[in-house]
């Protein structure tokens, strides 16, 4: 998809479809207005004859408007004007671009990105639309042996701005959403194939291809290697399964050599059966999400890269097949981690947390200025927060505001949940220092609680997208989150550096 910016009135426009919007009820948006009196009435006319009301997403497609130069005029319903905020704004862009799409014309011009949205200002409005567009227009067709055929799909789309003052903005906004976009994309890519394609070694050669893509360095990590710096958690997730653990570090060096680098940790089980904890078999297909948070820190790299951020930051991955087998960890083994503490491995299913406990400790080598964590990690997260916000727990108050800050801008939000210390007697154990796991209660939190163990050294915060990083039922698949809330993350942290 070609994105562009423009400024101009909308019935000067040649193209194959114009966009603009209608609020309930029949009420014409600015540029509606613009157009209606280029055709001299022609869609309030409409409008009165009762063709559209305006609902939130409702659409009405015109051909050959007189007084315009547009081939199709297509109306978009916006709702109630008063109501017309964030999630509003989306909605209709999705539905534009969804019927644009379906037109047979090669090219729109949106002008719903000139609508006013409370307390967002054009660069906001012109990222989401380009990340909304490209949501809109996704498709995991790779494993079907026939296609699905989209007839002339859409090729070019404009989005408008009201004043020729915000053309730069606007443009370097639309650079910014597009970056974002494609690391979704490249999420969701990884998240959506299955676990028989989408193995360790396989996540490892699609990291080393975005990496040498992107001018990114690159390192892989094998068995030998982990063993040798005593990963003895990470590897006794993978004695089960045949696909070798592979450990991935990629390094974006956008910054100055002595800055301090931002570390991301994604959490990379590229199926998770449960081990010997086995889990029940209903959904037991979507465990190849498990490496949505491995996935999420990769494809944030590549946003960062392509917006070229004066930043250094390091994605770290442990990446693992956690199965069933002879040779699997037991309920009740005690194994030791890169840190010297030492783990009961109470439950085989509480795996997540085996793996990037070593992934944190070895993120201590980098000095960093920080560390987040992404994983699908708690059923627990998922009965507390749903699907609409990820989990976010933090040694650090700061970071923890920086990053639902950030998660409120890419309208890809998180809630902070506590870290008391309280919560830690959960982990006791009788055998070792610590249980992986500390009961029902409090699942989340004491999960987080486990981690913060491995995280003295540094300030960290870890997102729980157990949630919100892919979708069941009808619409399943991965949802590119939170890649929107890292991307953010790192764009605030460059605009501070810079200013």
């Amino acid at each position: 998809m070609e994105f562009s910016i423009k400024s101009g009135s909308p019935e000067k426009q040649r193209t194959a479809c114009v966009v603009v919007g209608i609020f309930e009820s029949r009420k014409l948006s600015l540029p509606a207005e613009l157009l209606d009196n280029a055709a001299r009435g022609y869609l309030s006319d409409l409008l009165r004859r009762g063709d559209m009301e305006g609902k939130l997403g409702s659409t009405l497609l015109l051909h050959k408007v007189p007084g315009t130069e547009a081939e199709r005029i297509l109306l978009v319903g916006l709702g109630k004007e008063r109501e017309f905020r964030e999630n509003e704004y989306r909605t209709a862009v999705a539905a534009a671009v969804r019927t644009l799409n379906e037109t047979g014309g090669f090219d729109g011009t949106i002008y719903l990105t000139e609508l006013p949205v409370k307390k967002r200002d054009v660069a906001w409005r012109i990222r989401q639309a380009v990340q909304v567009a490209e949501e809109t227009l996704y498709r995991f067709d790779q494993m079907k042996s026939k296609k699905d055929d989209v007839r002339r799909p859409l090729r070019k789309l404009t989005f408008c701005v009201e004043r020729r003052t915000e053309l730069a903005v606007a443009e370097k906004s639309l650079t910014e959403g597009h970056a974002i976009a494609s690391g979704m994309s490249f999420m969701k890519n990884l998240a959506n194939l299955p676990g028989n394609v989408c193995t360790p070694t396989y996540l490892a050669e699609q990291a080393t291809a975005m990496a040498q893509e992107h001018g990114l360095q690159i390192d892989v990590l094998g068995r030998a290697e982990m063993e040798q710096l005593g990963m003895h958690s990470l590897l006794a997730v993978a004695k089960g399964s045949h696909q070798p653990p592979q450990f991935i570090v990629a390094k974006y060096q956008g910054g100055k050599t002595d800055d301090k680098p931002i570390v991301l940790v994604g959490k990379g089980v590229t199926f998770d059966t449960g081990g010997i904890s086995l889990k029940p078999a209903p959904e037991m297909d979507e465990m190849k999400f498990d490496m949505s948070g491995a996935a999420s820190v990769l494809a944030t790299m590549k946003a960062a890269a392509l917006m070229k951020l004066p930043l250094n930051v390091i994605a770290v991955v442990p990446t693992v097949e956690n199965m069933p087998g002879g040779g699997a960890t037991r309920p009740g083994d005690i194994v030791t981690s890169m840190s010297g503490q030492t783990v009961e491995i109470l439950n085989t299913d509480a795996e997540g947390r085996l793996i990037l406990c070593d992934a944190l400790t070895y993120a201590e080598r980098f000095d960093p200025d920080c560390v987040i964590d992404v994983a699908t990690l708690t059923g627990a997260c998922v009965i507390a927060l749903g699907h609409v916000v990820s989990g976010l727990l933090a040694n650090t108050d700061s970071l923890a505001r920086e990053l639902l800050e950030a998660g409120h801008e890419g309208w890809d939000r998180a809630w902070q949940m506590p870290l008391f210390d309280d919560y830690q007697e959960q982990l006791k154990s009788n055998f070792a220092d610590m249980g992986n796991i500390g009961g029902r209660p409090a699942g989340t939190i004491t999960a987080a609680c486990f981690l913060s163990r491995f995280t003295k050294k540094y300030d960290w915060a870890h997102l729980d997208i157990a949630g919100t990083a892919y979708r069941s039922g009808k619409e399943k698949g991965s949802t590119g989150r939170p890649v929107p809330l890292l991307a953010h993350f790192l764009l605030a942290r460059a605009g501070a550096q810079q200013a």
